[in-house]
């Protein structure tokens, strides 16, 4: 936790770190500028009151197993324990048994409920594989930002690596480094674009 906080005090940018039981919330709200709640512990009562009750933004991703109208209560359990910052990160939905698919229509159904980020790389996990690692479709990750700032997302979450073969996690769905500036950029573009409309 000490790293992130070196991080956003030498940088200037507010970080983020997931919290996996209600005793890490109090802990790693000293450290950090949101707690973010898993996807499959997104319907933990306990944890999301827990990490709302710090003051901190708290960052609900969608399970992959649950509606974008199911979050509501997700986000209503923030608010009802006094905190009024809450986000939504859709991360995609299971399809069979193996693959994720991102069904925008979500997006402005959870946007009512509160400020939605796109979780581009995770939304292309392919899980399950029988290797018994996760795969991905990296080669999706344009394709995927570019839906989600055509669909008004309020952010977007984008896993990068300078090695993404050797990466110590989810390296299968991430974003070269090499090619995040150009990402940026062009995504830069499409959202003063679409403001414009």
């Amino acid at each position: 936790m000490k790293i992130l906080r070196k991080v956003s005090e030498t940088f200037d940018i507010p970080t983020v770190t997931d919290i996996h039981e209600v005793s890490d919330a109090a802990m790693a709200a000293q450290y950090v500028d949101v707690l973010q709640i898993p996807a499959f512990l997104v319907r933990q009562t306990d944890l999301v009151v827990a990490a709302a009750k710090t003051g901190k933004v708290v960052n609900l991703k969608k399970g992959q197993f649950m509606s974008p109208e199911a979050m509501k209560h997700a986000v209503q359990k923030v608010k009802d324990a006094g905190n009024e910052k809450a986000w939504i990160t859709d991360r995609g939905t299971m399809f069979g048994y193996q693959d994720m698919i991102v069904d925008f229509r979500g997006i402005p159904t959870m946007r009512a409920f509160a400020p939605t980020v796109l979780d581009v790389t995770h939304s292309l996990q392919q899980p399950n594989q029988t290797s018994g690692v996760t795969g991905g479709r990296p080669e999706m990750i344009e394709t995927i930002a570019r839906a989600g700032i055509v669909n008004n997302v309020d952010g977007l979450f984008i896993e990068t690596h300078f090695d993404p073969s050797n990466a110590k996690s989810d390296g299968a769905n991430m974003l070269h480094l090499d090619h995040l500036e150009k990402l940026l950029t062009n995504l830069s573009a499409i959202r003063r674009t679409i403001n414009s409309l």
